[in-house]
């Protein structure tokens, strides 16, 4: 889920429903059983940056999962979806810091061919759903958020390959805990920005329901 929008504006709706909510439910399943794989990955690998990806695809299928539920309804209800979903992702992202900074003060290092393995696996899911999700990149918040949260986590994915290298090279867990610092960082960010998005979308609206009140009453005045 991380850095899972550009701030930017685009057009509302623009993708069909129906195939739109099949490429959902497939991004759906896939990321919550890649979120079941990185969980164990994490503590047999003993690696805090693989524990942060699996919280990463958990917040990808509930983001995913409120998307499915506000697919084709009003326009308020997504941007409200969007600051719920910004609320999860600093959640993740402040939890993984904290647990970094505890690392800080432990002695063990992670298995790195525990590390690149997953991370290989993972990269091989979010390529995959990106692709799927391609043609779905413009529209609201919530439409160009799950766009951008798989194509942006097959980045992570390979900086926990990197990680992975580094724990192999230098005996340590400090290159785990940077990605994991990484992955949180870009988390709490992408939080700011969606918040900022969807704050946005609700005052454009809240501007046109109110240009919309000021004609009907003048027309009812002429």
């Amino acid at each position: 889920m991380a850095g899972c929008t550009d701030g930017s504006t685009g057009q509302m709706d623009v993708a069909p429903d129906a195939s739109f909510r099949r490429v959902l439910w497939i991004a759906l399943a896939l990321n919550f059983a890649m979120f079941l794989v990185e969980v164990i990955a994490s503590f047999v690998g003993d690696s805090l940056s693989l524990q942060a990806d699996a919280l990463d695809f958990f917040g990808d299928s509930a983001n995913y999962l409120i998307t499915l539920s506000v697919v084709g309804i009003s326009v308020t209800r997504p941007a409200y979806a969007a600051l719920f979903k910004s609320a999860t992702m600093a959640l993740f992202g402040s939890w993984i810091i904290g647990a970094a900074l505890y690392r800080v003060f432990t002695e063990s290092a992670p298995d790195p061919l525990v590390m690149s393995g997953t991370a290989v696996l993972a990269l091989a899911v979010n390529l995959g759903v990106a692709m799927l999700l391609f043609r779905y990149r413009a529209g609201d918040s919530n439409r160009r958020s799950v766009w951008l949260c798989s194509r942006n986590d097959a980045i992570g994915n390979v900086a926990v390959m990197i990680a992975a290298a580094g724990v192999f090279a230098s005996r340590s867990r400090w290159p785990d805990l940077a990605v994991a610092m990484l992955i949180a960082g870009l988390n709490v960010r992408a939080a700011v920005q969606v918040t900022r998005l969807a704050l946005a979308e609700l005052r454009l609206l809240g501007d046109q329901d109110g240009t919309r009140s000021g004609s009907a009453v003048r027309s009812r005045v002429s």
